[in-house]
């Protein structure tokens, strides 16, 4: 069975929802400051390509104008992935992943123009001078700086976009350094080569493996999401595991994950150990719960519920003594009785006396003793005093785990009264 829709006839389906916690909010800000820095190295490095002519310096302010633009889309693309619409109703999370591809062909084609423009500069020495030279210092610390806050706020965030642009901007590190590199040697005057290979070639090469590979890498994760690609193994475990540790839960018959931005989507399907419709409901808002707490930036969770084929029944017996003997205290039992019996003919399957590890607590022993027994997943209590209204019975029944009065005296005679049944 299925759960049922909550809430649906209170929302009106025209109207678009949009994130507005303290997260998104930072996630855009850091973006708007990408966009603001690359425009800065942009309009800084054309002013200084037209007055030293310097093709280097060209190259790179061609570089930081691409970026920029980069980062306004970028920036536009965050405000957008995060509504709701009624064609996009789960949202357009997406929209990071599809950027983050766009930045990483960004890197490529920011790689193929400094190639393009490293060895085929033209021979003419330009003009530089010692403010050209301090300013690309200042560009250099500015792009390392902010690249190295990018990634720490995308993963603190997971991200994918800001991590994508720290990336980005790590890279323009690199590019920047060939552009600072590539005149030196005119500003002192030097002029050598190595292998016949100048200065600006050898940085060059060693630039473009460093850019095909992070591209790559930014590339080929940003697709993985589009094409919806499974989670990590680490988080679909702890959401299995948070699933299998509800005492209500007999098993997870599937469970799927996906990414869309910094977001997860679960899907999972379990058995539980009721039929009652609003029983099932309510465990799975408390499984949804669980998982958005002890998992982050979880957006959805779709748990889809079956009651649980009956062909056996679990019972619990508090016991006096390791030999069957029914006691007639709950709490102060030293032993209990676990016996799993076949439906069919009540026949005896499975018995395993366990020590009661809660019987010498001082207070509200009987509430951990059912806490207990509810987490070995018992389905029937037998019990020789009447908990009726007290904490015990109250644990039980949020369970869905009844319980039974008897005056049997032994596991033995409480086996024949239900066969005689």
């Amino acid at each position: 069975m299925k759960k049922p829709a909550v809430g649906g006839g209170n929302q009106s389906p025209l109207r678009s929802e949009v994130h507005d916690d303290p997260e998104t909010k930072l996630i855009g800000r850091v973006a708007l400051y990408a966009f603001l820095l690359n425009l800065g190295l942009a309009v800084m490095k054309g002013c200084l390509a037209f007055f030293s002519s310097s093709l280097a310096v060209t190259a790179g302010a061609i570089d930081s104008a691409t970026d920029s633009f980069a980062s306004l889309a970028l920036y536009g693309g965050l405000k957008l992935s995060t509504r709701r619409t009624p064609s996009f109703p789960l949202g357009l999370y997406k929209i990071e992943n599809l950027l983050s591809v766009f930045v990483a062909l960004s890197i490529f084609f920011a790689g193929f123009e400094i190639a393009r423009e490293l060895f085929t500069r033209d021979a003419l020495s330009p003009r530089i001078s010692l403010g050209v030279v301090v300013l690309l210092v200042v560009g250099v610390a500015a792009t390392c700086a902010f690249g190295q806050y990018a990634i720490r706020i995308g993963r603190q965030t997971e991200s994918p976009t800001l991590i994508a642009e720290g990336r980005h901007r790590q890279v323009d590190v690199l590019s920047s350094l060939v552009v600072l590199v590539s005149v030196l040697p005119d500003y002192f005057g030097w002029h050598f080569s190595l292998y016949g290979l100048s200065i600006d070639q050898i940085a060059a090469g060693a630039l473009l493996i460093f850019i095909a590979r992070a591209g790559w890498d930014l590339l080929s994760d940003g697709m993985r999401v589009l094409l919806d690609a499974s989670l990590d193994f680490e988080t679909l475990d702890s959401a299995r595991s948070i699933l299998r540790d509800h005492p209500m839960v007999v098993s997870v018959k599937s469970l799927s994950g996906r990414n869309a931005g910094r977001f997860r989507f679960l899907q999972a399907n379990v058995i539980l150990r009721t039929g009652d419709l609003e029983k099932a409901h309510q465990i799975s808002q408390e499984l949804e719960h669980s998982i958005r707490e002890k998992i982050p930036h979880v957006e959805h969770v779709d748990i889809s519920y079956e009651p649980q084929p009956r062909t056996h029944i679990r019972i619990a017996v508090p016991l006096s003594d390791a030999a069957g003997t029914v006691s007639r205290h709950f709490g102060e039992s030293p032993f209990f009785a676990i016996l799993t019996l076949r439906l069919a003919n009540h026949g005896l399957e499975e018995k395993d006396i366990i020590e009661n590890p809660h019987k010498d607590l001082k207070t509200a022993k009987g509430i951990h003793v059912a806490e207990w027994l509810v987490q070995k997943k018992v389905d029937q209590v037998f019990i020789a005093e009447d908990l009726s209204h007290k904490g015990p019975s109250y644990v039980f029944s949020n369970a869905g785990v009844t319980t039974q009065r008897t005056d049997a005296e032994s596991i033995k005679e409480i086996l024949e009264n239900l066969k005689a049944e």
